[in-house]
């Protein structure tokens, strides 16, 4: 089993939509996968995903609601086969704070997909409605290369 968590900076808007499609699309696949995300600042811990996140989400199918946010801690990077971050400023701080040994766990988020790597999935708190479904439209495609990559033995 891999098991994959998704870090953005509260855990309250990308990693948990990345963290409910990938539920999603396992449940589907019965794929052996498990997911998580967390944040890189505490800020949010013990809150659901932001309510537009969650609409946003449950118009496509995807349930968001029993998310939690928590912070992302030393025990992630020995616990998870991936620690996905969902931009390259999440990515920095990873790579600083991550033990030795455990580097090639790291990867970001947008690399999965072909014509986004090196790219961010933009964080859409401070914006519309609009913002939360590109989210999600990043994070199905994203998904499902990772996906498709762990099932051929790539990752």
């Amino acid at each position: 089993m891999k098991r994959v968590l998704f870090i953005c900076t509260g855990n309250i808007c990308r990693s948990p939509t990345a963290e409910g499609v990938a539920r999603a699309m396992i449940d589907a696949a019965g794929a052996d996968v498990e997911v998580d995300s967390a944040g890189i600042q505490g800020l949010h811990a013990g809150e659901a995903p932001d309510p537009r996140s969650q609409r946003a989400a449950k118009r496509r199918g995807y349930e968001l609601g029993k998310l939690r946010a928590r912070k992302l801690v030393a025990a992630d990077f020995e616990l998870f086969d991936l620690l996905v971050a969902m931009d390259r400023g999440h990515l920095a701080h990873m790579k600083r704070i991550c033990p030795q040994g455990h580097a090639a766990k790291l990867h970001l988020f947008r690399d999965f997909i072909a014509e986004g790597i090196g790219l961010d999935v933009p964080d859409p708190y401070y914006g519309g409605e609009a913002g939360f479904e590109h989210v999600l439209d990043l994070c199905e495609d994203g998904v499902t290369a990772m996906l498709a990559a762990i099932k051929a033995g790539k990752l």
